[in-house]
């Protein structure tokens, strides 16, 4: 154990300045920072405060950033439906399923660190750390950064990531993170935080096969959280999302979001019109940003809503599982199949939930909820890329040609509220901004529970 070490004065400063501020300002500035972004500023320098110049992002519902919202460690609770935990979900146990490769793969990693780099990197087990997450590109973040480490360490810390994650889920977050060159690139470069260098590992406790421990992979719209304990996993919350979602990059093809936006969809299509009315929400209309459970969002009270999987025939029930699976398979194939098993034990409980319109090409929002799994996914209104509205704007699988046009020389995009060039709850959302969480609700996130439980019984 490292010690725990809750963020210090001036480290809370450097990191919420920003954030509180983004609540308070006004125009263009403040519509961005509500989206998930960047405001667009062409490098990322700190002020005096420490705090960035850019990137500033807000918290609480659907958040973007930890923000004011963000709670310490001591005092997580987790995604409820009304603030009260339901005990009993989890337990210590043997899955059966080994966790000796990624044991392996991050001691490798962390042993061929510098003492520097591994002292920035390690934290306690029980770290505020764990919740200072965001998908915001300009959110200061700790831990050794990608693109300051020599070729070998960066492709050790990538085996990790194989180890961790499955090779869908592997190419997805390579994925995400090339296209944020690409956005970068697009955006007239000078950017360090729209790179493929700009996501940081962060551990806490140290790699072992019986103790706990964990890391943690973040950077802009991607913040993977892995707890092990024994051969038990849990890899929430995490958080995947792109703009643009469609890009040749190098030469690259690379399309993202397609198997969720799929099975969303053929799940809705399987209902009847008497469930679609349960499902869809004719009382809320879809807009620029609907997330709930995002960073700083941690002990988030989110109600059920939308139609439970005891409404549902057997075929449906196998496309809903079939949905989850999506994004629970993002995870190493074993404890992604211990993870649904889990999942199908309270599929009754499990409710379905749509906002907005429903063909192929609309950009929707829909939830899965139950108490062991909590699933979101939001087309929102674009922010940095394209201008068009609809499910494209600007060159979905061009190369980069430079800023859009009307661009402000501050990097933000043309357009304003309302309009499809704009980020913010008013914008009009499209297929070519997507952000999609996975989260375990009461209490399951970070392996919290199974932590204390752990150390009722071991210690």
């Amino acid at each position: 154990m490292h010690g725990h070490h809750p963020r210090t004065p001036e480290a809370e400063r450097s990191r919420r300045w920003f954030m509180n501020t983004a609540l308070l300002a006004g125009g263009v500035a403040a519509l961005a920072t509500m989206t998930g972004c960047s405001n667009g500023s062409s490098n990322a320098s700190s002020s005096p405060s420490g705090a960035p110049n850019g990137g500033m992002s807000s918290g609480g519902p659907g958040g973007m950033g930890p923000g004011p919202s963000e709670v310490e460690y001591k005092d997580f609770v987790g995604v409820t439906t009304d603030g009260k935990v339901v005990h009993d979900l989890y337990s210590i146990h043997s899955t059966g399923v080994s966790t000796d490769r990624v044991v392996k793969a991050a001691q490798a990693f962390l042993d061929g660190l510098s003492a520097k780099e591994r002292a920035s990197c390690t934290f306690d087990m029980d770290d505020d750390e764990w919740l200072a997450w965001s998908n915001v590109d300009g959110y200061e973040r700790k831990g050794v950064r990608m693109g300051d480490i020599t070729d070998s360490k960066r492709e050790s810390g990538y085996a990790l990531l194989g180890a961790a994650l499955s090779a869908k889920g592997l190419t997805q977050t390579r994925n995400i993170m090339k296209l944020n060159q690409f956005l970068g690139d697009y955006n007239g470069g000078n950017r360090e935080t729209l790179t493929e260098g700009a996501y940081f590992f962060t551990f806490m406790g140290t790699p072992s096969t019986s103790k706990p421990w964990g890391f943690q992979y973040e950077g802009h719209h991607v913040a993977i959280n892995y707890f092990v304990l024994g051969d038990q996993v849990v890899m929430t919350p995490t958080f995947m999302g792109s703009e643009p979602t469609s890009a040749t990059y190098k030469g690259e093809k690379i399309t993202l979001f397609k198997p969720e936006t799929r099975a969303g969809l053929t799940l809705l299509r399987s209902l009847t019109s008497a469930q679609r009315a349960k499902v869809i929400d004719s009382k809320v209309s879809k807009s620029g940003t609907d997330m709930k459970a995002g960073a700083g969002s941690d002990n988030l009270k989110l109600a059920y809503q939308g139609l439970p999987g005891s409404e549902l025939t057997s075929a449906q029930r196998d496309k809903l599982l079939d949905l989850v699976r999506v994004y629970v398979g993002y995870m190493d194939a074993g404890h992604a199949e211990v993870k649904m098993a889990e999942v199908e034990k309270h599929l009754d409980q499990t409710y379905f939930y749509w906002l907005g319109e429903t063909e192929d090409t609309s950009a929707f929002y829909y939830r899965v909820h139950s108490p062991v799994v909590l699933i979101e996914y939001d087309a929102q209104s674009p922010l940095a890329y394209g201008t068009k509205t609809g499910t494209g704007g600007g060159q979905p699988s061009g190369q980069p040609t430079g800023r859009m046009t009307g661009q402000p020389t501050g990097g933000m995009p043309s357009g304003g509220p309302g309009g499809g060039g704009m980020g913010g709850p008013n914008g009009t959302p499209t297929q070519q901004h997507i952000h999609t969480i996975i989260r375990t609700p009461n209490g399951g996130d970070y392996g919290v529970d199974l932590l204390k439980l752990h150390l009722e019984t071991d210690h």
